[in-house]
């Protein structure tokens, strides 16, 4: 026999709304000071203090991401042939891991939709046959 009735809450009331954890009483004592710490920080930074910059840098500004040149890759029509062109592309060094991994999603979402498309036309034709 279990413990708890299935749909039943073990802590049917919970902690009170607006009850602050540990956490959020720390955030609250840093919220009243955070414009005073930034000042400090930047100046820190402005003095050569490069962990201050750091800091900064990386909470104001998003982290830099690769990006690669767009690369013509002969695709065609039929979609094992154009998984072929990635691969060979792919191992003759015309694009990177993460740009063949993108076309790769690009397609199977391109054959997704090539089969649902080729099973709603079956089962329109299956409904104009009765």
């Amino acid at each position: 026999m279990t413990q708890f009735k299935p749909g039943a809450s073990g802590n049917p009331r919970g902690r009170k709304p607006g009850t602050l954890t540990k956490a959020g009483k720390l955030r609250d004592a840093i919220a009243k000071d955070l414009p005073e710490i930034v000042a400090a920080l930047v100046e820190q930074a402005k003095a050569g203090d490069v962990q201050a910059a750091r800091l900064l840098m990386d909470r104001a500004l998003p982290a830099l991401r690769p990006t690669a040149a767009p690369v013509a890759v002969p695709l065609g029509d039929d979609l094992s042939q154009a998984s072929g062109a990635v691969l060979a592309a792919l191992t003759d060094g015309s694009i990177g891991t993460d740009q063949a991994s993108d076309l790769a999603g690009v397609l199977s979402a391109l054959a997704r939709v090539k089969e649902i498309t080729e099973l709603e036309s079956r089962v329109a034709a299956l409904e104009q046959k009765k």
